[in-house]
């Protein structure tokens, strides 16, 4: 019989469930399941209940493998827990930001540094979401030509900021379509987001930091660098918060270091791990989030050549943010953490 792993999930919002979610889809080897949270309860997922446990730092008493939810933007229970976790014998795995930038703790997408797993001493993190999407389309590209320069924008969606933020999208949507009027913020009580998402966008995600770019923006500079070991890209982003619910789209510009053609890229693009190419236009088939919602693949489409610019690409990359986003990611690195 395998060797089998007690797991612990901390957290129970979208992304602690998509983690349930993704333990039992890929048949990872879980022995004994405890899942933690702030409140001892029930939950009901696809039909599973799990009991939840008040988190202490007993809970983690001969766990193998934790995977914290974590929090975008605030600080997550693995500043509180993950050490004691690690004290007793777990390998922390962190979606939250609060371990990413530690020098000491590696930060990892399988399909680019699974590697880097091996470097750990207790903690591994899980990058941002529109981080994990972008540096799994580009490094095949990286590989073959090299990259000196990224230009991102991104549009994400309302589950990236949580369940309450969806839960305003819902509420807005439903008012617009009572009133008839398309301005209805004030009135919604699940407001969690800076301005009103439904039949909006808005470029604000994080708070905003140096030189006038969001925390969001800037992870995508920071861990990009981090995850890829090459500080010396060039990397600039815009964020945006789009009415969808769950699925990020992004608009990547990159500039090679070598001349590759679009067709080139496509080819290496459609046989590389964890990425589906869907790239004729002309039928109109591209990537979108509502294809990509409950995937675990990267999509990856429009890619053509700058007209002007020798070197210059542009894609077009999806994929559901909280699975391959979060969820999905960090059971992956837990699957290279167990194979090593």
């Amino acid at each position: 019989m395998s060797k089998k792993y007690n797991v612990a999930v901390v957290g129970v919002g979208v992304v602690g469930v998509e983690m349930l979610r993704v333990l039992k889809e890929r048949h990872f080897p879980v022995g004994r399941l405890s899942v933690l949270a702030r409140s001892a309860r029930n939950i009901n997922v696809d039909g599973v209940t799990y009991p939840v446990q008040a988190i202490s730092n007993e809970a983690f008493e001969g766990v193998d493998i934790a995977l914290f939810a974590g929090t975008e933007g605030e600080k997550g229970a693995a500043t509180t827990y993950a050490s004691e976790a690690v004290k007793r014998g777990a390998v922390v795995i962190d979606n939250g930001a609060d371990f990413r930038m530690d020098p000491k703790v590696p930060l990892v997408v399988p399909e680019v540094n699974a590697r880097d797993v091996k470097k750990h001493k207790g903690i591994i993190a899980n990058p941002n979401c529109s981080t994990i999407q972008m540096v799994v389309a580009l490094w095949p590209i990286y590989k073959k030509a090299g990259i000196k320069r990224v230009v991102v924008t991104t549009l994400q969606a309302s589950s990236g900021a949580g369940k309450s933020a969806v839960e305003q999208l819902k509420e807005e949507n439903s008012k617009i379509a009572q009133s008839g009027y398309v301005s209805v913020q004030a009135d919604v009580e699940n407001k969690s987001m800076p301005q009103q998402l439904a039949y909006n966008v808005f470029p604000h995600i994080g708070g905003f930091s140096d030189s006038d770019y969001t925390s969001e923006e800037w992870k995508l500079v920071k861990e990009t660098h981090k995850v890829m070991h090459d500080d010396k890209i060039n990397i600039s982003a815009t964020t945006v918060r789009v009415p969808v619910r769950t699925g990020h789209s992004e608009a990547v510009y990159i500039e090679t270091d070598k001349f590759i053609s679009s067709e080139e890229v496509k080819g290496i693009l459609s046989k590389s791990s964890g990425i589906i190419l869907v790239d004729d236009p002309k039928n109109s088939l591209y990537p979108m989030p509502k294809d990509a919602e409950g995937r675990d693949e990267v999509f990856v489409g429009r890619v053509r050549k700058d007209p002007f610019v020798k070197n210059g690409l542009w894609l077009w990359v999806v994929a559901d943010n909280l699975r391959k986003g979060a969820a999905t990611n960090a059971v992956q690195i837990a699957e290279c953490v167990i194979s090593n």
